[in-house]
């Protein structure tokens, strides 16, 4: 496709290369691979973590579109430390739209904060069961609203969706709403469980929709209908036939999120081999662009990358069989405003902006 809806308008346009930040390193640590990227809410300021516990924050100099190190004002150092939170890792924290509270979840439970009270929580959901051996789905991630306070979604490993309202109850152990896709009897095998589990749920910025993510597709949902979804995108279809030897090496369980453009007219997700793709909502066309360095020239434009899973290869397509699965992309961030995006590829931070930014 020619492109997608960006930030700020409507009109097509192609990715090319911004800048790449990370060492060329085959052998790379542990403590090193990127684990979240995420854009400020006015897309000044680029932030990254990784697995050794670093945050590095880029910011974007006005006079050339690009992104920098920013020179270290103070220290990185605790400002809070929020004690007594989980017993079990914690898989997503979401500040609320009143700028007072936020959530923290792990496998059973999601708390709710005060930014001030460091202390103590409030529970507003537990599914741990009285006997752990009862036990059959856990919490994958949750949600504010992007504009109603009482509002929050978290996901599950079984691929549904709960919409809970603080309003209520106090403990929001019965849902408001209850989305999801029933299955079909006749696809359904060993691997059915798996990859139908939530690795990611994101409202869109007009609050109307919500995104998940499983292992093999993105659902776009309507708040207003909880039975099924309004748009599916396959995002890496061709693997289905090879979900024996994914389970084998793990790969099943990778936890790929998703983000929406600022306009929510399309959306973006990784896949593997380096590979990402994005969605407009509007055309449903999509694409298939690749993070690497080899085509990491000032302005170079991307290629779309294509996979084939059988037949006769053309000269520009790569075979299904000769994917790079330790090559993943699993965080990916879109600028609010503009067609920026930053994608972590293992330990380095790609940057690609539209032709005519």
């Amino acid at each position: 496709m020619a492109g997608v809806a960006g930030g700020g308008g409507g009109n097509d346009f192609q990715w090319c290369f911004s800048q790449v930040k990370g060492a060329i390193d085959e052998d790379v640590a542990e403590a090193d691979i990127i684990s979240t990227v995420e854009f400020n809410y006015s897309g000044d300021l680029l932030a990254t973590g990784d697995k050794g516990g670093r945050v590095v924050i880029f910011q974007r100099e006005q006079e050339v579109p690009i992104l920098k190190p920013m020179d270290l004002m103070v220290e990185a150092s605790p400002r809070r430390i929020f004690a007594n939170a989980h017993t079990y890792h914690i898989n997503s924290i979401s500040v609320n739209s009143d700028h007072e509270t936020y959530l923290s979840a792990d496998d059973l439970r999601i708390n709710l904060w005060h930014l001030e009270i460091t202390d103590r929580s409030f529970n507003i959901v537990d599914i741990k069961p009285a006997n752990m051996e009862e036990l059959t789905e856990v919490i994958t991630a949750a949600e504010f609203h992007p504009h109603h306070c009482n509002v929050f979604v978290y996901s599950s490993s079984k691929g549904t969706i709960r919409l809970c309202d603080m309003r209520s109850s106090a403990l929001c152990d019965r849902h408001s709403k209850f989305f999801e896709e029933p299955e079909d009897p006749s696809s359904r095998s060993f691997f059915s469980e798996i990859i139908s589990s939530i690795s990611d749920v994101k409202f869109s910025h007009s609050g109307r929709y919500m995104m998940t993510r499983d292992y093999l597709s993105v659902k776009v949902w309507d708040l207003n209908m909880e039975n099924r979804p309004v748009e599916t995108y396959q995002v890496h279809e061709y693997l289905r036939s090879k979900l024996c030897s994914l389970y084998e090496n793990d790969c099943i369980f990778d936890k790929f999120e998703c983000c929406w453009n600022g306009s929510d007219s399309a959306i973006m997700t990784g896949s593997y081999n380096n590979f990402f793709r994005m969605f407009d909502r509007n055309t449903r066309r999509d694409i298939t662009l690749e993070a690497s360095r080899e085509s990491s020239k000032p302005r170079a434009i991307l290629k779309p990358r294509k996979v084939c899973t059988g037949g006769k290869r053309k000269k520009d397509e790569i075979s299904v069989d000769s994917l790079d699965f330790n090559k993943k992309i699993l965080h990916t961030a879109w600028h609010p405003m503009e067609n920026i995006i930053a994608v972590a590829a293992t330990n380095n931070l790609y940057i690609f902006q539209d032709k005519i930014n």
